[in-house]
């Protein structure tokens, strides 16, 4: 009886320091499922049917493989991957890395704000009234709130995500073709089902989402003594990331690549589905893209101005006030106001630009991958920390593979044109 007891209370303090750090894990990889990611397995859905689903399954182990990579040096070096890069490839180099990465990630914020406005229309709302004030909301609770209570509202955040499970089931999938598509991968192999595949895998496994990991675990001020708790909380965002994928993929491809109905946004999928499965599936679809889209315009710019200011030694950080931190203030003020301008531009080319964006991440992830795994096994900075064997295979083998599809994705229109 005592013994039990003892049991109870040890298994209730685990779930205690679990839930007390639970946060960087499951926000990073939920966040991935932003606009610009839903639109891609939208389209992917549609235009594939099931064909790419197989791609989230190798996609699910890089990225587990990754953020624990990223976690792990954080937690030992308690410093931000920017900055680690910076000290080691000199600022030459980090200067044209992250020049890269921060046009990037103005496209990806544009996106963002794109989903604001797209899944509002849905319900009527016009374009000038939701994304101005989405903009002033998020720009809100960056500048005058805390770390604590943005992680709260991220991860209410990251569960309203599985809405996007209803919309796959009241769709009616063919689950045994689902499981062959994954169980026999093929797929044609051309321009645009490269550009897909690259799509999917860039925002699957952005590079600004290295940069979060990792900086969101020396905030929190995680340490090696609770890594496992870390590991376990990347583990679930990670199954979160994909799942949520898997099902929006498997709800375009049942109703709309079924029916021969091709779709340029997510939004497209949301009203497409109305017809097909119904206006309360429609509508879910439609509040998944909303959520997701607040969710990432917060999160991804704020990103972007913590790891561009930690590159280049300027104080970052929403727990410090902009008097202290005024070059991460001002720099994410500035991606959020050009990136909402863009969206009201009439007429803005938004479907090539999310495209574009997402196919610019699958570029520019093998650079940033590189630099990791180069880090990760200097003894110096990591110790008895370094990488171990699997790690580093999953990690090169991925490297390989994307700048064998990104070449050929390039240097295929010349290949068509001798």
């Amino acid at each position: 009886m005592f013994k039990d007891k003892i049991r109870r209370r040890s298994f209730f303090k685990k779930v205690g320091i679990f839930l007390a750090l639970l946060g960087p894990g499951i926000i990073t990889g939920s966040v991935d499922n932003d606009a610009g990611g839903i639109t891609v397995y939208s389209v992917a859905g549609a235009t594939y049917g099931y064909n790419l689903i197989w791609t989230l399954i190798p996609s699910f182990v890089v990225l587990m493989v990754i953020q624990e990579m990223n976690a792990r040096m954080g937690i030992v070096t308690g410093k931000g991957l920017a900055d680690l890069i910076r000290e080691n490839a000199g600022v030459k180099v980090t200067f044209f890395i992250f020049l890269g990465l921060l046009i990037a990630d103005i496209g990806n914020t544009t996106t963002e704000f794109a989903g604001v406005a797209g899944s509002m229309e849905v319900f009527h709302v016009n374009k000038y009234i939701s994304v101005p004030i989405v903009g002033i909301l998020v720009w809100i609770l960056v500048v005058k709130g805390t770390y604590k209570i943005a992680e709260r509202i991220f991860l209410i955040f990251s569960v309203s995500l599985l809405t996007y499970v209803i919309s796959a089931l009241l769709g009616k999938p063919h689950w045994s073709e689902i499981g062959h598509s994954i169980l026999h991968p093929s797929f044609p192999v051309n321009g645009e089902s490269l550009g897909m595949v690259i799509g999917i895998i860039g925002t699957t496994i952005a590079p600004w989402m290295q940069f979060y990991m990792q900086s969101s675990v020396i905030e929190k001020g995680l340490k090696m003594k609770n890594y496992k708790y870390t590991l376990l909380d990347i583990i679930v965002g990670c199954v979160a990331t994909v799942v949520v994928a898997f099902f929006i993929m498997v709800a375009c491809a049942s109703t709309l690549h079924e029916n021969g109905i091709q779709i340029g946004e997510a939004k497209d999928a949301a009203l497409a589905l109305k017809p097909l499965a119904g206006q309360f599936a429609s509508q879910v679809f439609a509040f998944g893209l909303f959520v997701a889209s607040i969710f990432s315009a917060t999160i991804l710019p704020l990103a972007t101005a913590f790891y561009v200011c930690e590159a280049f030694g300027f104080e970052a950080g929403i727990d410090k006030d902009w008097d202290e931190a005024p070059e991460f203030y001002v720099l994410y003020t500035s991606i959020l106001v050009i990136s909402a301008a863009i969206i009201l531009i009439p007429n803005a080319p938004l479907i090539p630009i999310t495209l574009a964006t997402q196919v610019i991440n699958g570029l520019l992830l093998p650079v940033v991958l590189v630099c990791m795994i180069l880090l990760v096994n200097n003894k110096k900075i990591m110790g008895e920390y370094v990488n171990k064997p699997l790690n580093n295979l999953v990690g090169w083998s991925t490297i390989v593979v994307l700048v064998i599809l990104s070449t050929i994705y390039l240097f295929l229109p010349v290949i068509r044109m001798l």
